[in-house]
C-alpha cells in the first residue's frame, strides 16, 4: 500500500467521457481473463476505500506514516534546503492532502496541485484546504496519473517539485517505477522529486502491516470486488473472498491477493471466469528497496544531487533528487 500508490476515484473515469471508460472496462475484463488474474491496485481507491486506507495508516502495525511523519519532523529544514525554491509542489496520490499540507510551513509553495484517482475524496481535502491556506493557488487534478499526467497551461515549469510520499511508488514493479521516475524527470525541467521508499527489513515487521489485527486492510481489499462491481457490471459477492497477504523475499515485494473461499463463477457484460477454491486476484504489490537501490533507480531516470533521510531504525526514506 502506499498506497497507497497506493496507495491514484476513479469514479473512475475522471475524465468522464465514454473513451475513458471503455479503456477501463477492457483493462478490468483483460486483468480478470489473464492467467493469474489480476485488478491493479488503483482500483482499490474509491470513496470508500480512500477513507479506508486513511484508516490503515492510524493502525498501530502500519508504521510507513509514522516513520515518514518522523523524518519530515526531524529533518524538514535540511530537506526545504535541498528542495530548493518551489513555485508549485505537485501532490501524486494526494489523498486527504495532509502529508503535503504539514510541508507548506517549510517549503512555502505558491501553487499547490494535488493528484487524485479518487476524485470526490480530494475535493473535500481541497475545500478545507482552500480556507486553511487562501494565499496558495490549489488546482486538484482527478485523475490516474499511471496512465498519463497532463498538467494545466498555467502551471509554469520552473521550480516544480514533485512529491510522492508513503512509498506509493512501490506498488510500481521497478520498471514500471523508474518510467514513472523518468516521466516525472520530463516534466521537471530544474526542479526536482521528493519522494518516500520503505526499505526492505523482516517478514516479521513487514506482514502484519498488511494484515493487520482488526482486519482494516482486508476490508480495504475486498472493497474493490464492490467497486469493480459498480464500474463494469461484475457480480462479485465479497463473502466468497479473503484477504491474503505476504512477504515475497525473493522478489523484495509484499503481495496483497484475493482468494476463493469456494469454487465461484464470476460474470460481467461480454464475459465470465470460474476460480477454483484457493485461486487468488492479484491486487496489489508494495516493492521494498535499499538505499543503494533505490538511489540506482533515481539515476538510470536521470535524476542528480541526491539525497535522503531515514527514520531512527532505519525502516523508511524519504529521498529528495534534482533533476
Amino acid at each position: 500500500m502506499a498506497h497507497p500508490q497506493k496507495k491514484l476515484a476513479a469514479e473512475v473515469p475522471a475524465d468522464n467521457n465514454d473513451a475513458a471508460a471503455a479503456a477501463v472496462r477492457q483493462a478490468l475484463a483483460d486483468g480478470l481473463l489473464a492467467p493469474h488474474a489480476q485488478i491493479e491496485p488503483k482500483f482499490l481507491y474509491d470513496t470508500l476505500g480512500s477513507s479506508l486506507f486513511t484508516a490503515i495508516t492510524q493502525l498501530p502495525e502500519y508504521y510507513p506514516t509514522r516513520c515518514e511523519a518522523e523524518i519530515f519532523a526531524r529533518h524538514a529544514a535540511d530537506i526545504a534546503a535541498h528542495t530548493g525554491s518551489v513555485q508549485t509542489l505537485i501532490d501524486l496520490g494526494a489523498g486527504d492532502c495532509v502529508k503535503a499540507e504539514r510541508l507548506f510551513p517549510t517549503l512555502k509553495p505558491r501553487r499547490y496541485i494535488p493528484v487524485d484517482i479518487s476524485a470526490d475524496y480530494l475535493q473535500q481535502a481541497v475545500d478545507r484546504l482552500r480556507r486553511t491556506w487562501p494565499d496558495i493557488q490549489i488546482t486538484a487534478l482527478g485523475l490516474d496519473f499511471s496512465q498519463g499526467l497532463r498538467l494545466p497551461p498555467v502551471v509554469p515549469p520552473a521550480q516544480r517539485l514533485f512529491f510522492y510520499p508513503g512509498s506509493s511508488i512501490g506498488n510500481l514493479d521497478p520498471d514500471a517505477a523508474l518510467a514513472m521516475l523518468v516521466r516525472i524527470r520530463n516534466q521537471s525541467p530544474e526542479g526536482g522529486l521528493l519522494v518516500g521508499i520503505d526499505r526492505i527489513k523482516p517478514r516479521e515487521v513487514l506482514e502484519p502491516a498488511y494484515d493487520d489485527a482488526l482486519h482494516l486492510t482486508a476490508a480495504f481489499n475486498l472493497n474493490m470486488l464492490r467497486h469493480v462491481n459498480q464500474l463494469v457490471g461484475t457480480d462479485f459477492d465479497v463473502q466468497d473472498w479473503a484477504h491474503h497477504a505476504f512477504y515475497n523475499e525473493q522478489d523484495c515485494r509484499i503481495e496483497m491477493h484475493l482468494r476463493a473461499r469456494c469454487g465461484v463463477v464470476v460474470s460481467w457484460p461480454g464475459g465470465t471466469r470460474e476460480f477454483v477454491a484457493g485461486e487468488t486476484i492479484h491486487t496489489e504489490n508494495s516493492h521494498k528497496y535499499s538505499v543503494e537501490g533505490f538511489t540506482d533507480l533515481l539515476e538510470r531516470a536521470g535524476f542528480r544531487d541526491i539525497r535522503h533521510w531515514s527514520d531512527a531504525r532505519d525502516w523508511f526514506s524519504v529521498f529528495s533528487a534534482r533533476t
